[in-house]
Formats: C-alpha cells, sequence, structure tokens
C-alpha cells in the first residue's frame, strides 16, 4: 500500500472527476526514475498538457514499486523446477530478476509501459477503495 498525502488524494480525485470516472482518460505524459523514486506525471487523454509542470506528478518510492511489480507477478513466470535433494519436479513461480532491477535491465519496452500502467492503476485502486471504506 503506497502512503498518500491528503493533497495528492485531492489531486487525484480532482484528475479523476475531470475525466468523469473514465480512468482510460488518465495516461502517463512521461515518466523518470531517480535513485529512490518512480515519478509519473498524469494528464486526462482529452486535454493535453504543454508542459509537465501542468500535470499532475505522482511519485512512488521504489520499494513500493517493486512490491507491486513482484504481487503482479511481472518478473517471474510460472515453471518448473526439481527439488535440489529430494528430486522432485514441482510447478513454481521462477523470478527472472529482482523486480527494479527486472524493470530497468531485462523489460521490454512495452512492458515497461505495461508496468507503468499497472502502478497507476494500483493507485487509483488504491485511492478509490480506500475512500470508499473511509467514508
Amino acid at each position: 500500500m503506497i502512503k498518500l498525502t491528503q493533497k495528492l488524494k485531492d489531486e487525484l480525485w480532482w484528475l479523476i472527476i475531470s475525466v468523469d470516472y473514465d480512468y482510460s482518460r488518465i495516461s502517463i505524459a512521461d515518466h523518470e526514475i531517480c535513485s529512490e523514486t518512480l515519478i509519473l506525471w498524469l494528464e486526462d487523454k482529452q486535454d493535453f498538457k504543454n508542459s509537465l509542470d501542468e500535470c499532475l506528478r505522482l511519485d512512488i518510492s521504489l520499494k513500493n514499486f517493486a512490491k507491486m511489480i513482484r504481487a503482479e507477478g511481472l518478473n517471474s513466470y510460472e515453471g518448473t523446477k526439481t527439488h535440489p535433494k529430494k528430486g522432485f519436479v514441482f510447478k513454481t513461480r521462477i523470478e527472472i530478476n529482482e523486480p527494479v532491477r527486472w524493470y530497468r535491465e531485462d523489460a521490454s519496452a512495452i512492458e515497461q509501459q505495461w508496468v507503468r500502467e499497472a502502478a497507476l492503476r494500483s493507485v487509483l485502486t488504491q485511492l478509490v477503495e480506500s475512500e470508499v471504506f473511509d467514508g
């Protein structure tokens, strides 16, 4: 779960209301990974902004970003392994790389885009569910 400040919650709700609750209209205008943060700049697809300063900035810590990748199983695949001592074969999730490293080094451009969109969906879902639950 990502810690959202009240100001960010208010800004996200304003964005949701401005797109008439049509979440598919919310797009990621740009993104950047800093040392400890994934930054997403959000905008309405039907009201493109001229600069990133006009977009809503959403900061997600890399720790939370990694949790999202791992929870969705994006950095792993279903495979089979052999038990090292007992020799039996079993199905398991096989991790390709640790989540953030997988995102930076192994994921294709389209996979990176899917991960960013999944992160945005996760934040929006958390926002809506927490407000409905609290209200």
